[in-house]
């Protein structure tokens, strides 16, 4: 679709005396051949729902908008944008919705309407988000929306959902890092084990304004029917967590750092459950040794029910471990004492005199 004719986004720059701040990490994508190739890397928009996430004066705003999206929701934290979106807004009549808020509180299912919705097995959904990321929220808010996709909910909760996201090229790097690389890392396996994630291209950074010091990757996810890990969210976040914490040492001590010091049994236990050799290092691991790893945790969470909420770096649990030590102990002698034969069937007979 033609918009009507409007300031350039650097005239609305220069009215509305728009600055980036430091502070809320903000670098302005202005170049329009630029921001038409992100929403390209998108796929089509025809008739469909874009949510874009940080829309700052509006370039990717206007590329989506020569679309025939049917449908656009911005969301805007800072209100110095908003005069300039306004613009927008007026200009394309009822196409487009002004959201101001923090997309990190933003319940996105409210903001979708409901003729969007599919099944989830079905292909994705005509949902579209698109941003260009403040460097300060990018990883937090794609943690985030990488448990609603792993949940369904939010706007997972309309299908599989398809983003894309501009983040530091390193960020990037890592989201799509292959096992062995350099930085494969938690994030690899977090972003992997629940889309196809791939980058479409870079943007260096004297492209924005101000000009970061560092490179921009455009990232696309599209979740996958079924994750690589069928597990809850909050347990293989755990797991590759502490298994990723020690990233050049044996993965032993990352495990170890699961349990209490003074259970080092189920240390053991890990590796004999996934069978895993304790001396491989955290790149080195597939998705299915990711997998074993994540299974074997749970089963041991569902034999000791406290160990989930275990933290090691935690003074709190330091505290408790002190003033508890016996009563963890006594645990795991139970669950051992269960599997030894029973002593009463081993009494030696005396003979009749």
């Amino acid at each position: 679709m033609r918009l009507p004719p409007l300031p350039t986004v650097s005239e609305i720059v220069h009215l509305y005396q728009l600055t980036a701040r430091k502070q809320l990490a903000q670098n302005f994508l202005l170049d329009m051949n630029l921001t038409r190739k992100v929403v390209r890397k998108a796929g089509s928009l025809n008739g469909g729902f874009v949510c874009e996430v940080g829309p700052g004066p509006g370039g990717i705003t206007r590329a989506i908008l020569s679309t025939d999206a049917k449908q656009v929701v911005v969301v805007e934290k800072d209100r110095r944008f908003i005069p300039g979106l306004q613009l927008l807004a007026d200009a394309c009549e009822d196409r487009m919705k002004i959201v101001h808020g923090d997309i990190l509180q933003t319940k996105m299912e409210q903001i979708i309407p409901e003729t969007y919705r599919v099944p989830w097995e079905d292909k994705p959904p005509n949902v579209h988000i698109i941003g260009n990321l403040p460097f300060n929220i990018s990883t937090p808010l794609i943690v985030q929306w990488l448990e609603d996709m792993a949940c369904q909910s939010g706007a997972w909760s309309y299908g599989r959902t398809k983003l894309t996201l501009t983040f530091q090229k390193e960020v990037a790097q890592r989201m799509v890092a292959p096992i062995s690389s350099d930085m494969r890392c938690r994030l690899s396996v977090m972003c992997q084990y629940l889309c196809d994630v791939s980058i479409k291209f870079e943007i260096p950074g004297k492209a924005f304004t101000p000009a970061p010091k560092v490179d921009v990757g455009v990232v696309h996810f599209v979740p996958l029917v079924k994750p690589r890990i069928n597990l809850p969210f909050k347990m293989v976040e755990k797991v590759c967590r502490h298994v990723f914490h020690y990233r050049q040492k044996m993965i032993k001590h990352s495990i170890a750092t699961l349990f209490p010091v003074d259970m080092p049994e189920l240390t053991a236990e890990m590796f004999e459950r996934s069978d895993l050799d304790p001396s491989s290092r955290p790149p080195e691991l597939k998705m299915r040794d990711i997998n074993r790893l994540c299974n074997a945790y749970n089963e041991i969470c569902q034999q000791h029910s406290f160990i989930f909420d275990f933290d090691y770096r935690s003074r709190k649990h330091a505290k408790l471990l002190r003033r508890g030590r016996n009563t963890l102990t006594e645990q795991l002698e139970e669950r051992i004492l269960v599997d030894l034969p029973d002593s009463s069937n081993h009494s030696v007979e005396m003979p009749a005199s």
